[in-house]
């Protein structure tokens, strides 16, 4: 009888212990949604990033909810406040300067979720992030004065450069100053800010034109600059003088085809935007902490012959399969 008590006893215990037992298991969530603010979604290089973050999204199963900045700080920060507010399970962040990139990874640190960034390196004291995917905007810089060094024979070049303060275009022309030292012969005769821009790229070039200073090759810092580059060229009867851009966007895979561009320092926007959602879905999902905090873009330089090694910014598929899929 006192056997059969003990059993019993030992029996309550266990079925006491059970629900505790199971309270202490970490239960898998059904669905996660992920949060993305975009620097412009006008801007082209930010546009095929998301469309390539939300590709990759769709074959991980997971929601996203997308917020335009539109270039705007104060914007930016209420959207991030959006963000926390909605309780996402991780932000992706596409920035548009360092500062505001900073003050969003600590709004994120304050709320718990965890955010990674694309296309421009956090300042060190930023706070906790997961990861930068993003070009090396120097080597990119330097690739194309390379290029230039290589392929023209005297070269004196209008630099049309991209919008000042953000960062970016600070990083290139880092590389065109590097460059110019290790190859002696290319000459920047003059640099005007286009700011991204396709009418104010035509706008500087054509008030360079009309200084009557020699040039013979154009670089232009983004795909988008480079079409009023040649609008410019078109207008003054001039478009025999080469246009060297950076980016590879769908559009200058036309414009190398039809001779606009001669070549294009070709970055595809689309790994980085897959590799940002791979960065934010092991971290939130699989719970990886191994991963690198910086990743480099490749820079392929391509002339119209060289086409076919292109990874294109509006094939995420392809894109995704580069990194070794999800």
């Amino acid at each position: 009888m006192k056997k059969t008590r003990i059993i019993l006893a030992i029996l309550l215990i266990a079925l006491i212990a059970l629900p505790l037992m199971g309270a202490g298991r970490t239960e898998k969530k059904e669905g996660y949604t992920f949060g993305y603010i975009a620097y412009d979604m006008k801007d082209i290089w930010n546009m095929y990033g998301w469309e390539a973050f939300d590709y990759a999204a769709k074959q991980a199963g997971v929601e996203t909810i997308l917020l335009d900045a539109k270039n705007d700080l104060e914007e930016s920060v209420s959207l991030m406040d959006s963000l926390i507010q909605r309780g996402v399970d991780g932000i992706s962040v596409f920035p548009i300067s360092p500062d505001q990139v900073a003050t969003l990874i600590r709004m994120a640190n304050d709320a718990g979720i965890p955010i990674t960034v694309e296309n421009l390196p956090p300042p060190a004291d930023a706070g906790d992030y997961i990861s930068t995917v993003a070009c090396m905007y120097d080597d990119i810089g330097y690739a194309a004065i390379k290029f230039i060094s290589e392929n023209y024979r005297d070269p004196k070049v209008f630099f049309a450069a991209g919008a000042k303060g953000g960062g970016v275009y600070e990083q290139y022309q880092e590389g065109v100053d590097r460059a110019l030292v290790d190859f002696p012969n290319v000459k920047i005769v003059g640099l005007e800010h286009g700011d991204w821009e396709t009418e104010k790229s035509m706008d500087v070039t054509q008030n360079f034109i009309q200084t009557g200073i020699e040039f013979n090759v154009i670089f232009a810092n983004n795909d988008l600059q480079a079409i009023g580059c040649y609008n410019a060229l078109e207008e003054a009867g001039m478009t025999h003088i080469p246009i060297i851009s950076t980016g590879g966007a769908p559009e200058a895979m036309d414009m190398l085809r039809s001779g606009v561009q001669a070549a294009n320092m070709t970055a595809p926007v689309s790994i980085q935007g897959v590799k940002t959602f791979k960065n934010l879905y092991e971290y939130v999902v699989l719970g990886k902490r191994d991963l690198p905090k910086f990743t480099p873009l490749p820079i392929i330089p391509a002339s119209a012959a060289e086409m076919d090694k292109i990874i294109t910014w509006d094939d995420p598929k392809m894109a995704l399969e580069y990194i070794g899929g999800l």
